[in-house]
């Protein structure tokens, strides 16, 4: 398949997506039972957050973007590239998916046991728009054998496993990162919603979702209490309300200074990541030593919301140029 063709498939099913997406869903149809399978396999994937994985990825396979993302790369690849992918949120692993096939090489995929319900019906369709992606795309459960490179997510565990099975391919391997916002006090109502809705999108689960808050000093936390108010139907998540409950008695017995409000505690933390149903805050007096603490942490933050960084509200919304930990896979995968 020429680049032409590879992106035409892709656009096609970008449409066959959006189409799906505007209609809400065709009762009875592979994708609308995929998402009931999936949200019954696993408790995180509610109907609401996969529809918002999908919509992320129809706006990636546009045709303006892949023409201009692909147009800065050498893109007539033949290797077999491995590609195991975490769970954490729906269809987490497309952008890899997405970045080997229009690169030209063939995709393995060992998909995680949390999140394999979607992606087979996706490639289904995409096989069906050009079956010439039949023999580019390959699933397996076993032992990832057969392959030139590897592209591995997971956490900083599973990243040691990786690294010792294999380091000896080139490889891009992945560890678990989290993602902060930077707030001067300015904020308008806008925005602090928008911050709620990388706060409690996807559970928190993402590594782009925020996990900490930098603080002004003597800020009223009662500003972003009132902005997350419209994500108190998060409690009502099984998954979700447990893990509430239980951070809740651990702080408590602990004797932990908390403030909460019934389906979110915020904690003073210096630590980045934050259990879920935690928000981690920590104040300052100058905000440039925020910016430089930021920047020694930036191996473990994935990105930065605020003023001069992400926009509020966008943290959920990466492009096909955003590309985890940083490392652009595309480059990766041309150097093959």
């Amino acid at each position: 398949m020429t680049i032409e063709s590879r992106i035409q498939a892709l656009v096609q099913l970008g449409s066959l997506l959006n189409k799906y997406a505007k209609s809400r869903g065709e009762a009875g149809s592979k994708l609308e039972l995929a998402i009931n399978r999936a949200s019954i396999y696993n408790g995180w994937f509610t109907a609401n957050n996969v529809r918002k994985a999908l919509a992320a990825i129809v706006e990636m396979l546009s045709k303006d973007q892949l023409k201009a993302w692909s147009s800065a790369y050498k893109l007539d690849g033949d290797k077999r590239v491995a590609i195991i992918m975490a769970g954490n949120i729906p269809l987490v692993g497309f952008h890899d998916l997405l970045s080997v096939l229009v690169s030209g090489h063939t995709a393995i995929v060992k998909m995680s046991s949390d999140d394999n319900q979607l992606l087979p019906i996706i490639v289904e369709a995409l096989k069906t728009i050009e079956p010439n992606f039949t023999d580019k795309i390959h699933f397996t459960e076993d032992k990832m054998e057969n392959f030139d490179a590897v592209i591995a997510t997971g956490s900083d565990n599973s990243a040691r496993y990786f690294e010792h099975y294999f380091g000896k391919y080139p490889n891009i391997i992945r560890k678990s990162r989290s993602s902060v916002a930077i707030l001067d006090g300015s904020e308008s109502e806008e925005e602090l919603k928008g911050l709620a809705n990388d706060v409690f999108q996807y559970f928190g689960l993402g590594c782009r979702s925020i996990s900490k808050v930098f603080l002004p000093k003597d800020y009223d936390l009662n500003l972003l209490f009132n902005a997350f108010y419209a994500h108190n139907e998060v409690i009502d998540n099984k998954k979700y309300g447990n893990n509430y409950d239980y951070n809740k008695a651990v702080y408590m017995m602990g004797q932990h200074d908390i403030t909460e409000n019934g389906f979110l505690i915020m904690k003073q933390e210096t630590a980045l990541k934050s259990p879920v149903s935690v928000l981690h805050y920590e104040l300052y007096d100058d905000l440039e030593l925020v910016h430089r603490l930021v920047a020694d942490y930036q191996e473990k933050i994935q990105c930065v919301t605020g003023r001069g960084f992400i926009p509020f509200g966008k943290a959920q919304c990466p492009t096909l140029y955003d590309y985890a930990d940083g490392v652009d896979t595309m480059e990766f995968l041309q150097s093959l």
